[in-house]
């Protein structure tokens, strides 16, 4: 059982003086008279734990210092792997949705089956990249689908757009169509990795999600709103990671000079399209950083971009990550809001990120699913004997 006087509840509402009741892996109710007390998080903000709806986890720096991409099979790739799954967890992110490598599903499974610790992981496995008529015919699309979902897919990431940025489409809506529709038929959601034309197209196809959408017109952004489509831009950490590390990703054909030249302007053109697409009513906007080797661990830091250089609310950039992330990822019946009947993902900042949004650099409690891995909370009762700390 948790004590909190400050509860967010992961749908734009604050508890105050309650008690959360845990039983297993999940919350069974919010008693402000529930007793006795294990965990006491009074004088911390609590709220449920995060969800980042783009990462790439098994990106990692190899042993020569240099980016290595997703990695692969070798032992150092698969410490890597699991180091950044323990960092995400430890920043306060349960959930997340890692997108595009099919060295994803093994460890989403060890995660899964308690081997390692780490977030809940849903994969894409095996991205789809537009390549023009060379990505194939709408049949051939369709099988590339239920190719992925054999191969143990939760969703089916496509590339419709070249570049990090603001490339030309790469596929045609013929081509988005199949895709998203036979997605659909499979049971599977569909992020797109989408600039410029491809927001509009992604969102006449019937695509669940666009990542980026930098280059959307309001006229696009709106009809994104109409369709009950998920935007899923980045306010700054990804590009700042990649300028940091500059020295560790430059290498042709994708990190060159040129590129690490426009990246700096570009983080003003993305925290700018961030506020305009706050102004459009009905829009739904998810968090998701894209977080590469580098970042993991530093997933909460485009929370204080978009509060701090994008004018988001604070409780409207909790939400994103919280019951708008769940409902995005079609889990809003299980995660992302703190009640009874859903998992018992609670996490406790040192700070209110209401008042102060660099409280969400301090997360000092974590649990998910009932399992506490984490109790650097001031004042808190120790963590009971076999629960992990």
């Amino acid at each position: 059982m948790i004590a909190a006087n400050t509860v967010l509840d992961g749908k734009g509402h604050m508890l105050h003086d309650t008690r959360i009741v845990v039983e297993g892996s999940r919350i069974v109710a919010i008693d402000p008279k529930a007793g006795p007390v294990d965990y006491d998080l009074r004088g911390l903000t609590a709220l449920p734990g995060w969800i980042d709806a783009h990462v790439h986890i098994t990106w990692s720096f190899g042993p020569d210092g240099k980016n290595a991409g997703q990695g692969g099979t070798t032992p150092a790739s698969a410490y890597a792997s699991a180091s950044n799954a323990w960092l995400t967890l430890m920043a306060g992110f349960t959930t997340v949705q890692s997108v595009g490598s099919p060295v994803d599903v093994p460890l989403r499974d060890a995660i899964a089956n308690g081997l390692l610790p780490g977030p809940r992981i849903l994969t894409a496995a095996e991205a789809l990249a537009g390549r023009g008529e060379q990505t194939g015919t709408p049949e051939e699309i369709r099988a590339f689908v239920r190719k992925q979902k054999e191969a143990g897919a939760d969703l089916i990431k496509i590339y419709a757009s070249g570049g990090m940025t603001r490339g030309a489409m790469t596929m045609s809506q013929e081509q988005l169509n199949a895709a998203c529709d036979e997605a659909r038929k499979q049971g599977l959601r569909t992020l797109v990795h989408a600039f410029r034309d491809a927001v509009r197209a992604a969102t006449l196809a019937g695509c669940t999600e666009v990542e980026h959408g930098l280059g959307a017109s309001d006229a696009d952004l709106k009809l994104m709103a109409e369709h009950g489509t998920y935007l899923d831009p980045q306010a700054g950490l990804l590009l700042e990671t990649y300028l940091q590390y500059k020295d560790r990703y430059l290498a042709a054909p994708y990190y060159t000079e040129e590129g690490f030249a426009a990246m700096k302007g570009l983080i003003p053109a993305h925290q700018e399209f961030i506020r305009r697409a706050a102004r459009i009513p009905g829009l739904k906007m998810v968090y998701g950083t894209d977080a590469v080797a580098g970042a993991h661990g530093r997933n909460a830091e485009d929370f204080i971009n978009r509060v701090r250089d994008c004018g988001v609310d604070p409780m409207a950039a909790m939400v994103s990550a919280n019951s708008l992330g769940a409902e995005a990822l079609g889990m809003g019946d299980q995660i992302g809001t703190i009640a009874p009947g859903l998992q018992a993902d609670i996490i406790a900042l040192d700070g209110d990120p209401l008042k102060d949004i660099t409280a969400v650099r301090r997360v000092v409690f974590v649990m998910k699913g009932g399992v506490v891995y984490k109790n650097a909370a001031r004042g808190a009762i120790p963590v009971h004997a076999g629960v992990q700390p």
